[in-house]
């Protein structure tokens, strides 16, 4: 009988979805224990400091016998402050004690990082297990940065073909300098949405409509990011779509997001009353398929690996579609999109985890000696 695989599950982190990757990080820890994996979990603290979370309190949150919301109050304090360092054997990587580098905690086999929005998707994390030369779940340094950031996103689509929304965008130094925002966004249509280049979660973002202050939406997204980027609304249905793969990634059913007060905001997202996740979206089949295609296309746009979930706005009138953006590590609750449209393909959440971390391996093998970016 073979060894279970090590994975390590990196979640919390310092940006402003912090609270959202903890809830991921639970569901992804629970569907992979047991069955041929032996999980070391490490929180990311809000400081950006990594803490091991003991065995005994792992098998209370993986039992379900702790309360959830102290994943995010204690989990990430509770344990030994350790930092990952490149392992003994290629391909691993050591959970190391802070105060005692030589003292090791556990040696893994792949990384799950689990971490959603800034120094965790977008390529900084990435970086540092390339470096370790540890295989691990998602999309590489490029991809993740490229989708993280709007304006790199939407320049990398556009090189594609594939449909966008007009848009704008500037840095805070253009913005404070103009003596009229509404020069910024000359040829777009009210309503405007107003985000952050780099934030994720609907995090910093306003839906400007006629006679709203566009300056106190752009001053919101500078909260979070130095530049913003200004999207034309489109009136129009929210459509999401799985990516799951590598070099011949598939792509899920279509979902939908019905909305009210016109977007899917944050408090929507996460602290609605009602689901607001229709699964398969009602739509023409031929919508669906043209929906699948181009996620396909916008996941290899950006070299995505491993996972993506691409947002899409359809304007039904007009017969249109436009992707939205791309997200490269998705929420991972049993309760968000990503899973439910894989769900209703016929994966279900295991196998989805088991692919994912199959995939990590399969690049990590294709590399001569383990490195490269991809």
């Amino acid at each position: 009988m073979s060894a279970p695989v090590r994975i390590g599950i990196l979640f919390g982190g310092p940006s402003a979805e912090h609270d959202v990757s903890c809830s991921s990080a639970l569901g992804v820890a629970r569907a992979l224990a047991g069955g041929g994996y032996r999980i070391v979990a490490i929180g990311v603290t809000r400081s950006g400091e990594k803490r091991l979370v003991p065995d005994a309190a792992l098998a209370g949150f993986l039992a379900g016998t702790a309360a959830e919301r102290a994943i995010d109050d204690r989990l990430t304090v509770i344990g030994p402050a350790v930092e990952l360092r490149a392992g003994p054997r290629p391909g691993t990587a050591v959970v190391t004690a802070m105060d005692a580098p030589g003292a090791v905690h556990a040696e893994l086999d792949v990384v799950f990082p689990v971490l959603h929005g800034p120094f965790g998707e977008d390529g900084v994390v990435q970086g540092l297990l390339e470096s370790l030369g540890v295989p691990y779940v998602g999309c590489g340094i490029l991809a993740s940065a490229v989708g993280m950031d709007k304006v790199a996103m939407k320049r990398a689509l556009r090189a594609e073909g594939v449909p966008i929304t007009p848009h704008v965008s500037f840095d805070a130094t253009t913005y404070r300098t103009t003596e009229d925002p509404e020069k910024l966004v000359l040829g777009l249509r009210r309503p405007l949405f107003v985000k952050p280049a780099r934030m994720g979660s609907s995090i910093g973002i306003s839906r400007v409509a006629e006679g709203d202050d566009l300056g106190a939406a752009v001053e919101e997204a500078l909260r979070h990011d130095t530049v913003v980027v200004v999207e034309q609304g489109v009136n129009g249905r929210e459509l999401e779509c799985g990516v799951l793969g590598g070099t011949r990634p598939d792509a899920s059913t279509v979902g939908e997001v019905r909305v009210s007060g016109g977007w899917f905001d944050y408090r929507q997202k996460y602290f609605g009353d009602t689901d607001p996740m229709v699964v398969p979206a009602p739509l023409p089949g031929e919508v669906t398929e043209r929906i699948r295609e181009l996620s396909v296309r916008a996941f290899a746009a950006i070299g995505g690996w491993g996972l993506a979930r691409v947002d899409f706005l359809y304007d039904e009138v007009a017969g249109e579609l436009y992707v939205n953006e791309l997200n490269t590590m998705p929420g991972f609750t049993a309760h968000s999109m990503y899973p439910k449209v894989w769900a209703a393909a016929g994966v279900d959440y295991r196998e989805i985890l088991d692919r994912l971390v199959a995939l990590a391996f399969a690049r990590h093998a294709e590399r001569p000696g383990g490195a490269g970016v991809r």
